[in-house]
């Protein structure tokens, strides 16, 4: 069957339908019902008179997606397979392998397997690319073949995977897997706890209550909660985390939507767990939503000392709408705000460029914490004490997003054995040779110089100023390409961080990761050094 997408004709007609979803029929309901009435004709016309045979299904789905792309990118379809990994995603509980698998480019990889799980035990490592499940090839499976490794408790797959040009077999028996919400923590010294929170999922605050009595039990006195590169997830459990910092009652978040019933205020429902420990709050670039309302209400409480780079910046709160057939849509219905007022939405995705990309705000409010200090809302929680090695930046995210940071880690594992992770040092060699491996895979990224300059210098501009100009243009162009690389150098913190990272998970698992942290991460030593100096923690919040 041939699919069939006309994207011009179905996302206009798609954007009017998405009006009986966002609105509830609170518009004009004869101009809703009159769309609905448009495009049902439309959609059963194309496919009973088109030239070729159509696949209704693949169409709509299409047009669905293509719709929803014109608003936000978080407001999704779901069909029943979505539904489901949704359900396991905030439940932190499913039957499987027990691996972060990555499925691309007809490919699928493993990214990272659980320690003690069905695919550590079975010997797969980060950087296997799983070629077949059971008799079914990956490049011929054209849906998500990540969920043919689900499947029920105790049942058996086969798979067949490539691992730097040979391929094996092996047998996995799935079982359950639990996801934690805290996945690792410790004592940095003998008076201050460490607590990684990784998800908020439905785990979250309990597994972070449970660690923080038993830190204080072996006599933590001060605390660092640990937000770096997680996502979000549950608004109800971000608010828990916050509350078992902050008594009972608090204003923690306010949420604001044209629909009514949506605008609420979120706060605090028990007694705290302890609401005088000294707190430090570590967030990057990866920290998101959930993450942001704890890490932004802390610092608006002045409760905690907010240490790392600028966090992702989204503040819009999405909910689960049932549709029929067990599919769902999950839709952006408020934006929050903070206790001091804020929203910290970096992308503005109503107001896009001439390209319609999502304009990034670049004007900010300044708002007052509890005890008068100044924050701003727009761009993320920017930390109290900002650590340079994690800010984000365009070469390290393309770095990331094209997998070159993976898969030299991958590279460097079966190069180079390592017995302790005590071991382990990333040397300027090294680093030189990640240089040369990314020189060599035509890693190429357009800075916002390079897109600015196309933009300008459009096909009538060319015209319009003569050969000379569009000489000067083109060298402008390879200069700037020939000294890409050179930002390497510049950027060489984050970057060697983030290699450092994806390197030790391949021999000592993310424990381990966690367990090198401890003496050696930047922004875990800057916080346990703030924490032993009370005046200074003292000063910060006031």
């Amino acid at each position: 069957m041939k699919k069939i997408v006309n994207k011009k004709l179905l996302i206009p007609v798609f954007a009017l339908l998405f009006l009986v979803l966002g609105s509830g029929f609170k518009s004009d309901f004869f101009e809703i019902a009159k769309q609905i009435e448009i495009f049902t004709t439309l959609f059963k016309e194309l496919n009973m008179n088109y030239v070729d045979e159509t696949n209704p299904a693949e169409l709509m789905d299409a047009a669905i997606k293509n719709m929803l792309d014109e608003l936000d990118p978080y407001t999704k379809f779901l069909n029943e397979q979505d539904v489901e990994a949704y359900k396991i995603t905030n439940a932190g509980e499913y039957s499987g392998i027990g691996a972060i698998v990555r499925s691309y480019n007809h490919k699928l990889l493993i990214v990272e397997p659980y320690q003690g799980y069905p695919a550590d035990k079975a010997g797969l490592k980060a950087g296997d690319e799983i070629i077949k499940i059971g008799d079914i090839t990956i490049a011929d499976f054209k849906d998500d073949a990540s969920e043919l490794l689900k499947g029920a408790q105790n049942t058996s797959v086969s798979v067949t995977y490539q691992r730097q040009g040979e391929v094996r077999t092996t047998t996995l028996e799935r079982a359950a897997i639990e996801i934690d919400a805290v996945p690792y923590f410790d004592m940095v010294d003998e008076e201050t706890g460490y607590i990684v929170l990784s998800r908020f999922n439905e785990k979250a605050s309990e597994q972070t209550r449970a660690a923080l009595k038993d830190l204080k039990g072996r006599g933590a006195t001060k605390m660092i909660l640990d937000l770096r590169g997680n996502p979000g997830g549950l608004l109800s459990e971000a608010i828990n985390v916050t509350n078992l910092f902050v008594p009972k009652g608090e204003l923690i978040v306010t949420t604001r939507s044209k629909v009514k019933k949506f605008n609420r205020e979120y706060k605090t429902r028990s007694q705290a767990e302890d609401e005088e420990i000294p707190l430090v709050v570590l967030v990057d670039g990866g920290s998101a939503s959930a993450s942001e309302i704890v890490s932004g209400s802390l610092q608006d409480l002045d409760r905690a000392v907010v240490v790392g780079a600028r966090s992702f910046g989204k503040g819009l709160v999405q909910r689960p709408l049932k549709l029929t057939y067990g599919t769902q849509l999950k839709v952006t219905i408020s934006r929050y705000y903070t206790p001091s007022g804020r929203c910290i939405q970096s992308l503005d995705y109503w107001n896009r460029d001439d390209q319609g990309n999502a304009v990034r705000n670049t004007s900010f409010n300044t708002f007052k914490t509890r005890n008068g200090r100044v924050v701003q809302d727009g761009g993320g929680v920017m930390p109290d004490v900002e650590i340079m090695a994690l800010r984000s930046n365009e070469l390290t995210r393309s770095l990331t997003e094209n997998h070159l940071i993976f898969d030299f880690a991958t590279q460097y594992y079966y190069a180079n054995p390592l017995e302790a992770i005590s071991s382990f040092e990333f040397t300027d060699s090294d680093y030189d040779a990640f240089k040369k491996f990314v020189s060599g895979r035509n890693f190429n990224f357009e800075t916002r110089t390079e897109k600015a300059l196309k933009v300008a210098m459009a096909k009538d501009d060319h015209e319009i100023l003569g050969p000379g100009i569009e000489d000067s243009y083109q060298r402008l162009l390879a200069e700037i390409s020939r000294n890409k690389l050179q930002a390497l150098e510049t950027y060489r913190a984050e970057i060697q961080k983030s290699l450092e990272d994806e390197i030790i998970k391949r021999y000592f698992y993310r424990e381990g990761l966690f367990a090198h942290y401890l003496g050696n991460d930047q922004a875990i030593l800057t916080a346990t050094a703030l924490l032993a100096d009370q005046n200074k923690y003292k000063h910060t919040l006031k």
